[in-house]
């Protein structure tokens, strides 16, 4: 198959170059808003260029993949689904709520297949913790322990675009939340603070972040993060039910050291990067792409999905700045 790529920065290139070595794909055609970068990669990785979107869309696809910036996807998403080419979209659908809901209602109405990259729902150890869950090994989930731990901070021109650490960063622990569990969040509590650079706090965002999620079925789930975590990328899940618990993340490439005298565990690198800590659920991500765009596999983390991640983010945000709990139901559906 032929699979377009808009967007040829550090993620648009990585998953050039999986696109590249997956054997459903016979090429790849790169561009970016910088013709010159979209160039560059293609010529390095063997593969075609294409100057901008349009030509790209016209050039017969067989799927296409959005990695450009945030403030594209929806104009991308919409120009894919007006094309009818099945299309893998990085998170988040839009900047905002509004624009999320007119996509959701756009690419539902045209069955165009869309699908988000949340690409934990890819990695072997949140997929077993949700079998664990749902073959109700674990007993009853009575609460869930979540984190995101940057190793070091974006550059500050990031930040104004990001949408803020909820929804830029967290979202992915409220994404995977869901997929685990299966429940619905109801309601939200969260904090936050600026621990580290000035440039955080100019641009009303911040650096640090705890919330606390009630789900549907009473379940808690604490989510918590930070950007400055200099021991390593630290990406977790604890699953705590009344016959058994899990955790996903534990392994030698855990970013902590044991406080208790004579524990070497874990003893292994940590992991620098979150490319690093999922690279192998990127690949399996973009194969199941392929499988999408085949037509032998539904959307494994639809348009939708990514509104109700997006939902609890801007309820944390809200939270945060009127410092109260809120519910699920104030955030548009």
């Amino acid at each position: 198959m032929r699979i377009g790529l808009a967007g040829a920065g550090r993620i648009g290139a990585f998953h050039a170059a999986t696109l590249k070595g997956l054997a459903a794909v016979d090429q790849v055609v790169v561009t970016d808003v910088d013709a010159s970068r979209a160039e560059v990669v293609a010529k390095e990785l063997g593969l075609e260029f294409a100057p901008d979107v349009d030509q790209l869309l016209r050039s017969d696809l067989d799927g296409f993949v959005i990695a450009a910036a945030t403030s594209a996807h929806a104009d991308l998403i919409a120009k894919a689904v007006a094309a009818g080419i099945p299309t893998f979209c990085e998170k988040p659908v839009a900047l905002d709520l509004a624009e999320t809901q007119q996509v959701v209602a756009l690419v539902e109405a045209s069955g165009v297949p869309v699908h988000l990259g949340f690409q934990r729902r890819f990695d072997r150890g949140y997929q077993f913790a949700a079998e664990q869950v749902r073959s109700g090994a674990l007993g009853f989930v009575h609460h869930l322990r979540a984190n995101t731990n940057d190793a070091f901070p974006p550059p500050q021109e990031y930040i104004p675009t990001s949408g803020g650490f909820f929804r830029d960063c967290l979202v992915h622990d409220f994404d995977i939340i869901r997929f685990v569990t299966g429940r619905e969040v109801v309601s939200v509590f969260a904090t936050g603070a600026n621990r580290g650079e000035a440039f955080f706090g100019e641009y009303g965002d911040i650096d640090a972040a705890a919330a606390l999620l009630t789900l549907d079925d009473g379940t808690f789930a604490a989510v918590s993060g930070t950007r400055y975590n200099a021991a390593g990328h630290d990406v977790r899940m604890e699953v705590l039910g009344s016959l058994g618990s899990v955790a996903v993340g534990l392994d030698e490439h855990t970013a902590l050291k044991s406080a208790e005298a004579g524990v070497t565990f874990p003893g292994g690198e940590p992991h620098a990067t979150f490319m690093d800590r999922f690279r192998p659920a990127y690949i399996a991500e973009l194969a199941a792409f392929t499988e999408v765009v085949a037509g032998t596999r539904e959307v494994p983390c639809t348009v939708r999905d990514a509104l109700q991640a997006f939902r609890t983010a801007n309820a944390c945000e809200l939270s945060r700045r009127e410092n109260r709990v809120v519910l699920l139901e104030e955030i548009g559906a």
